[in-house]
Formats: structure tokens, C-alpha cells, sequence
């Protein structure tokens, strides 16, 4: 019996929630063909569009912050995996060893505790704050939906509150079949009937409304509190959660910086030790500068232009900066370290070292070192580049930057322009050299 009760109960409350569906979405059709009005409040409406805002914006945040959180975990990998290299190339008899090892363990360390740190500081507490938008947002939509059953009930009052008045008018002339069939004595009867009936319809329409009422009101007001006070949280929200982020960083790397000023003193007691020791590195093209080495024509007679030469020493600058070549400037961070010694050796073309022996004559340019002619033409296919006609003759000069020269390319002014305008700075293109040949 308790189950048979329990099924009844079941199907009543399911038939229930099935009639207020199709109530509902009844009244939103008469509502959208403009046939029943709708309960319209602009203040909540405003105040929903600032909660939808502030959870996507919250939602975007709690993203980026798993993404950066990610980057982080990435970024430990990859110094863990570089230190990890540092050990292994480390030889045993280096100075520094155990100290380079104790640098390692104490980086990974710092990583491990950057990573937990912003786990429980910043996204623990945006996962907090997003938890509690879903709760709200089913209470809008339930809000929303009694608000429809308010409606409805309301105009079904009204409808009833409008027949109210015919059924006053059966009571003075009786109009139905039934009651111009009945006795004259049961007229009165009937007519008594009819309108204690539609009262007891009218009276439970009243409690309807009365009762859809009391419970969207309680939902708006509810509503009408939480909604602004959670959108002015998120100043407070947006404000801690950065602060936490920038603080922690800001702690992370000045700890890194400790770590690689140590390992930066290990590595120069190494290089102290082992300071005799020198490796030549080939000079390279500078960013700014043009690759003329990918796009040099086809040497028409196979002779290969000169590359000067670029020698790293890192032997300690000597007394009184006797040292030959330019000394490159040092940051006051790294006051502790040698000096890094470039010499710079003279291009040399064909073998023969080329010097300035028409720097100090007044009919050639600054720095002329000798001539060439043009044994082919060449089209210029880039604006620092010379046009050259077979039998040009050109006054060939160094490059201001040396590191600037590419493979198979030299520096010069056309001798006919250098007549002409004596100006340096608008004459002067790099050429291949493969399309000349030097003459006295």
C-alpha cells in the first residue's frame, strides 16, 4: 500500500510540473505575440547583465591563470633540464663542482614552491570565487520562471475578475438553454449555482496569484541584494588576486637572482682556472644587417671574397688597457669578470692583408684600401648595393662594422661617382667581388 501511495504521489508531482511547463510556455507565446503584458524590471535586468559579465571576465581570468600556471610548470622543466646538462658536463676535477650542484637542487626547489605558492594563493581563490556563479545563476533562471507563473496567474485572475461581470448580468436575465427550460422556481436555484461556482473559480485564481507572488517576490528580493553586492566584489577580488601574483613573482625572481649570481661566481673561478685557454668564433652577419651571403650571384670566375676574422680571448685584461683591439664595455654586474678581448684582424683578400694605403691621400675616400674592375654587370637587387657595368672601376673601402661583411662582398664608391660628388655617405654599396677583378 505505502508503495502504491508513493507511485501516486510520484505521478501527481510529475503531472504537476507537466501542467506548469505547458502553463508557462503558453504564457510566453501570449506574452511574445503581444497579447498578455509581462512584468518588466530594468534595474534587475541591468544588474543580470553585469553578473553574465563578471563571470565570463572571471571565467577568462581562472583560464589564463591555468595557462600561466602551466607555463611555469614548462619553464621548471626546462631549467631542470638545463642544470641537469650543467651536472653532467661538469667535470669532477672542476673547482665549484658541489657548489654547481647545490645550485641546482636549491633552483628546482624555488620552482617547486613559485608553482605551489600561486596554486594556493591565486588559483585556489579564483576557483572560489567562480564556485559560487553557478548557484546564482540557476536561482536568475528559477527567478525567471516564477516570474512567468506570476504572469500567469495574474491574468488568469483578471480574466475571471472580467467575467465577474457577466455572470452579475445571467443573475438579472437568464440566458442559457437550462435555465429557460427549468420551472420558475428552479431558475433561482440555478442561477445561485453558477455564480458559487465561478466565485469558488475566482477565489482560487486569488490564492494562485496571491501565492505565485509571495515566492517570486521572495526569489527577487533575495536577488535584488546579492546581484550588486557580488558585481562591487570584484574590484576587491581583482585587486588581491594580482597582488598575490606580482608579489610572488616579484619574491621568485629576486631568490633566481641570488641563484645565478652563485653559479655565475662558480663559473668564474672555473674560467680563472682555465683562462689560458682561447676558441676563435667566425664573425656572423648582425641582425640589421643585409644577408648578402644567401642571394650572391654565381661567382662568374670562382674568386671567393674576404671574411675577417673575429678571436675571442678570455685571458684577464692586462695593466693600463695595453691590450690590442677594441675591449668590450662591462655591466657593473659583472665587475667580477675578466675582460672579453676581441681582436679584430684585417680582411684579407686572396691571401694578401689589405691595409689603408690611400687613407691619407685627399683624391681618394676615407679609408681606400685598393681598386677593381667590373668584369660583368650586375643588377643591384637591394638599395645598399652599387649598379655595376663591365669596366666600372671601384675604389674599394672597409666596412664601418666589420661584423657587417658577408662572405664574397665588398665595400666600395664607384670611382667616377667619387669624382663627381666626393660625398661618401650617398655613394658608397657593397658588390660581390666574383663580378671584379683588382687592378694597380
Amino acid at each position: 500500500m505505502a508503495e502504491m501511495g508513493s507511485k501516486g504521489v510520484t505521478a501527481g508531482k510529475i503531472a504537476s510540473n507537466v501542467q506548469k511547463k505547458l502553463t508557462r510556455a503558453q504564457e510566453k507565446v501570449l506574452q511574445k505575440l503581444g497579447k498578455a503584458d509581462e512584468t518588466k524590471d530594468e534595474q534587475f535586468e541591468q544588474c543580470v547583465q553585469n553578473f553574465n559579465k563578471q563571470l565570463t571576465e572571471g571565467t577568462r581570468l581562472q583560464k589564463d591563470l591555468r595557462t600561466y600556471l602551466a607555463s611555469v610548470k614548462a619553464m621548471h622543466e626546462a631549467s631542470k633540464k638545463l642544470n641537469e646538462c650543467l651536472q653532467e658536463v661538469y667535470e669532477p676535477d672542476w673547482p665549484g663542482r658541489d657548489e654547481a650542484n647545490k645550485i641546482a637542487e636549491n633552483n628546482d626547489l624555488l620552482w617547486m614552491d613559485y608553482h605551489q605558492k600561486l596554486v594556493d594563493q591565486a588559483l585556489l581563490t579564483m576557483d572560489t570565487y567562480l564556485g559560487q556563479f553557478p548557484d546564482i545563476k540557476s536561482r536568475i533562471a528559477k527567478r525567471g520562471r516564477k516570474l512567468v507563473d506570476y504572469d500567469s496567474a495574474r491574468h488568469h485572475y483578471e480574466s475571471l475578475q472580467t467575467a465577474k461581470k457577466k455572470d452579475e448580468a445571467k443573475i438579472a436575465k437568464p440566458v442559457s438553454l437550462l435555465e429557460k427550460a427549468a420551472p420558475q422556481w428552479c431558475q433561482g436555484k440555478l442561477q445561485a449555482h453558477l455564480v458559487a461556482q465561478t466565485n469558488l473559480l475566482r477565489n482560487q485564481a486569488e490564492e494562485e496569484l496571491i501565492k505565485a507572488q509571495k515566492v517570486f517576490e521572495e526569489m527577487n528580493v533575495d536577488l535584488q541584494e546579492e546581484l550588486p553586492s557580488l558585481w562591487n566584489s570584484r574590484v576587491g577580488f581583482y585587486v588581491n588576486t594580482f597582488q598575490s601574483i606580482a608579489g610572488l613573482e616579484e619574491n621568485f625572481h629576486k631568490e633566481m637572482s641570488k641563484l645565478n649570481q652563485n653559479l655565475n661566481d662558480v663559473l668564474v673561478g672555473l674560467e680563472k682556472q682555465h683562462g689560458s685557454n682561447t676558441f676563435t668564433v667566425k664573425a656572423q652577419p648582425s641582425d640589421n644587417a643585409p644577408a648578402k651571403g644567401n642571394k650572391s650571384p654565381s661567382p662568374p670566375d670562382g674568386s671567393p671574397a674576404a671574411t675577417p676574422e673575429i678571436r675571442v680571448n678570455h685571458e684577464p685584461e692586462p695593466a693600463g688597457g695595453a691590450t690590442p683591439g677594441a675591449t668590450l664595455p662591462k655591466s657593473p654586474s659583472q665587475s667580477s669578470l675578466p675582460a672579453v678581448v676581441v681582436e679584430t684582424f684585417p680582411a684579407t683578400v686572396n691571401g694578401t692583408v689589405e691595409g689603408g694605403s690611400g687613407a691619407g691621400r685627399l683624391d681618394l675616400p676615407p679609408g681606400f684600401m685598393f681598386k677593381v674592375q667590373a668584369q660583368h654587370d650586375y643588377t643591384a637587387t637591394d638599395t645598399d648595393e652599387l649598379q655595376l657595368k663591365a669596366g666600372d672601376v671601384v675604389l674599394v673601402i672597409p666596412f664601418q662594422n666589420p661584423e657587417e661583411q658577408d662572405e664574397g662582398w665588398l665595400m666600395g664608391v664607384k670611382e667616377s661617382d667619387w669624382n663627381q660628388h666626393k660625398e661618401l655617405e650617398k655613394c658608397r654599396g657593397v658588390f660581390p667581388e666574383n663580378f671584379t677583378e683588382r687592378v694597380p
